[in-house]
């Protein structure tokens, strides 16, 4: 039996690209066209560099944008404008770089099993048991970054999406003290215009009252499609379990899958052994001159 840690390479399900075809205009024809005009667009751009011979890289940025290639042009130069101006914490960023806060200290993590619409669900451990003082708000960000490097090359991720519970359990000053409006500003920039995953739903568990001091900063960055993904639930689990169902949540959420056991520690491996892809992503952006 294979590992749950693992990223599925495997092409898309048929239902999968049935999907694909109703939501992003995934058709043999508007793929054809979109990477032949995706390829003339960048091929007359000497100041962006993406990988043009390799028709799934190009498909990577296509998909989120429905196949239209100005629109992935676009996004792949907002991505070239954010690696340039957050270059400080995303040149050459690899896994090793992280490797301690990913297998030590369980900020991040993501469900070994995808949720039932099969979209990839990530964890994200912002209360108690964040020690900012440990692992900081740049740091969070790489990790995010890596993450989101690996899921691209699931395309069954590309094209199902993928869902991030906030967990705000036992949150307390010293992480509301961490997160900035500039790490509001970097975070929600990447989200909003320079990721090229389908951010489908964002859900806020367990937060508590002091919560309110962390949104009143990230409230006004948020444009009106994002809000419309964030869903809050506090303590109410039967509201998360509107949006993925028991079934597919494990037993810290309401569900009916046992307890999480596992970390980033069982999943820094899986990222860690993609390193070609990683190293592929960072030399994409901007053109050194």
């Amino acid at each position: 039996m294979s590992s749950p840690f693992t990223l599925n390479l495997d092409p898309p399900s048929p239902e999968t690209l049935a999907k694909a075809k109703e939501e992003l205009r995934e058709t043999p024809e508007n793929v054809a066209k979109g990477l032949a005009e995706l390829r003339e667009l960048l091929k007359n751009d000497s100041k962006i560099y993406f990988k043009t011979d390799d028709d799934k890289v190009l498909i990577m940025y296509l998909r989120p944008c429905k196949f239209y290639a100005q629109s992935a042009y676009e996004l792949m130069k907002r991505i070239a404008d954010f690696k340039e101006k957050h270059k400080n914490i995303l040149t050459n960023v690899l896994p090793e770089d992280e490797k301690d806060a990913f297998i030590h200290h369980d900020m991040v993590n993501v469900l070994k099993d995808r949720d039932h619409l099969g979209r990839r669900v990530l964890i994200v451990n912002c209360g108690a048991s964040w020690d900012p003082s440990k692992v900081s708000t740049d740091q969070m960000f790489r990790i995010f970054y890596l993450i989101h490097e690996a899921a691209l090359l699931e395309e069954e991720t590309q094209i199902n999406g993928v869902v991030v519970i906030m967990d705000y359990n036992g949150l307390g000053m010293k992480q509301v003290k961490s997160l900035t409006p500039s790490f509001s500003m970097k975070l929600l920039g990447f989200i909003q215009d320079a990721m090229p995953l389908r951010l489908k739903e964002v859900h806020m568990v367990k937060e508590p009252f002091v919560f309110n001091m962390v949104w009143t900063i990230f409230k006004p960055l948020i444009r009106e499609k994002l809000k419309k993904r964030i869903h809050f639930h506090g303590s109410k689990m039967a509201s998360l379990h509107k949006f993925i169902p028991p079934t597919h949540l494990p037993s810290d959420y309401g569900g009916l899958l046992p307890e999480i056991d596992y970390s980033g520690k069982e999943w820094y491996p899986v990222i860690d052994g993609h390193l070609d892809h990683i190293k592929m992503m960072n030399e994409f952006g901007l053109v050194k001159k």
